[in-house]
C-alpha cells in the first residue's frame, strides 16, 4: 500500500464540475500514456526461462475511470486528445491540501466515518487506454443488468441491518471473488503474478487471496464442487493467457467495492461463466479483460477491460481484515436496537 500525503478537496471537485463528464474526470490530474492501446497489440516478446510469455511481477490498477460509461457519452468508447485538453481547460484546478484532519467525536447516532483519506489509493488518472469506462462491451459501456437482479441488489444494500448475508463477502472478510478481486477499489490495488511451466499464481493484495491456476488441466472439477472463486483452468493463445472459470457456488457478488458502481452487490449464480485474457503489450502494461456470462443476472454477456501497470517498487503488506473488526456485528446490533425502540413507540 502507498501512503498518500495529499487529497483533492471535494468542494474543488464540485466547483469544477459543469457537466457529469467533468464531474467524473476534471480531478484526474495526470492522464498517463495517452494512446488508446488494446489487447490486439501483442508486440511485447519477453518470455520466461521455459519460453512462455512473461506476465510476472507486481502490477497495479488504481484508476478513476468508472465501471460504466456516463449515459451522456453514448457509444463513445475512447476520449480523444482534444477531449482531454477540453476537460482540463473547462475545469478549474482543484485545490490540494495537506491532510491535517481534526479529531472530532460525532453526536450519538451520527456517522463515525470510515478510513482516513491517508489510507486511500484510488489513483489520480484515467486509464492509459483513454477508455471512457471499464466496460467495453456492449457498445454503450453499460452493464446489461436484468431488472430482477437490480431490484434484489437494491433491497440487500438498503437492508444491511436485517441479515449478515446482505453484506458483500468482502465486507465479511471472506473474499472479493472473481472477477471482483481483479477490479479496482479504494486501496490495495496490487497483484503479484508468479509463473511456473504448469501454473500461474495471482496473489491479490486485497484480502491476501491467491489464485493458483493450472495450465496442464483441460477439464474443470466435477460440477458438484462449488467454490467462492470458482474453478479456473488456463491455456496460452499466442501471447495471451486465457483463463476460463466455472463452478461457482452462487453465494458471491460480481463486485464488492464502490468502484464497481451499479455492479457492487449484484449476486452471482451457479451458472456464472468467466473468460479472462491477460496480454502483455509492453514492458509496463498487461491488458486484462474478462467476459462475464450469467443468464439469470444479465440479458447478455458483457466485457470489462483495463490495463494493469507494472510497479516493481510497490510494497504489499499483510492484509488482516478481521483483526478488531466489529463492524457487521455492531451494525446488526444497532438494527435490533432500532427495532426495539420502534416497537416501544407503537
Amino acid at each position: 500500500m502507498r501512503t498518500l500525503m495529499i487529497k483533492v478537496s471535494e468542494l474543488g471537485i464540485r466547483q469544477a464540475a459543469n457537466t457529469l463528464v467533468i464531474t467524473l474526470f476534471s480531478v484526474l490530474l495526470p492522464i498517463t500514456s495517452l494512446h488508446a492501446q488494446g489487447a490486439g497489440d501483442t508486440s511485447y516478446d519477453g518470455t520466461t526461462a521455459w519460453g512462455d510469455p512473461d506476465l510476472q511481477g507486481l502490477w497495479t490498477n488504481e484508476t478513476r475511470t468508472p465501471m460504466e460509461r456516463p449515459v451522456e457519452l453514448g457509444n463513445k468508447a475512447f476520449f480523444t486528445e482534444e477531449d482531454v485538453q477540453a476537460m482540463r481547460a473547462a475545469a478549474e484546478p482543484a485545490p490540494v491540501e495537506a491532510i491535517v484532519e481534526e479529531v472530532s467525536v460525532p453526536a450519538v447516532g451520527g456517522n463515525v466515518g470510515a478510513h482516513s483519506a491517508i489510507w486511500l489509493d484510488q489513483g489520480e488518472a484515467l486509464l492509459s487506454t483513454r477508455q471512457t469506462s471499464l466496460i467495453v462491451d456492449p457498445p454503450n459501456g453499460r452493464a446489461p443488468l436484468r431488472d430482477s437482479a437490480w431490484q434484489a441488489r437494491e433491497y440487500r444494500l438498503q437492508h444491511l441491518e436485517d441479515d449478515y448475508l446482505n453484506f458483500t463477502p468482502w465486507d465479511r472478510c471472506i473474499t472479493r471473488g472473481v472477477p471482483g478481486a481483479m477490479l479496482p477499489a479504494a486501496y490495495n490495488n496490487a497483484y503479484r503474478i508468479i509463473q511456473t511451466p504448469d501454473h500461474v499464481a495471482i496473489m491479490h493484495e486485497m484480502i491476501h487471496e491467491v489464485r493458483i491456476i493450472p495450465l496442464d488441466k483441460s477439464d474443470h472439477n466435477d460440477e458438484r464442487i462449488k467454490l467462492w472463486m470458482g474453478d479456473s483452468v488456463a491455456h496460452w493463445e499466442e501471447n495471451t493467457l486465457v483463463v476460463e472459470t466455472t463452478n461457482f457456488h452462487g453465494r458471491g457478488m460480481i463486485a464488492n467495492s464502490g468502484a464497481g458502481g451499479r455492479l457492487r452487490g449484484v449476486s452471482v449464480t451457479e451458472d456464472l461463466h468467466l473468460v479472462e485474457r491477460f496480454t502483455r503489450i509492453d514492458e509496463g502494461t498487461i491488458i486484462w479483460e474478462v467476459t462475464i456470462t450469467d443468464p439469470d443476472i444479465y440479458t447478455q454477456p458483457f466485457t470489462i477491460s483495463m490495463p494493469l501497470n507494472h510497479d516493481p517498487d510497490y510494497v504489499i503488506y499483510e492484509y488482516a481484515c478481521h483483526e478488531g473488526n466489529q463492524a457487521i456485528r455492531n451494525i446488526l446490533s444497532a438494527g435490533r436496537e432500532r427495532e426495539k425502540r420502534e416497537a416501544a413507540e407503537l
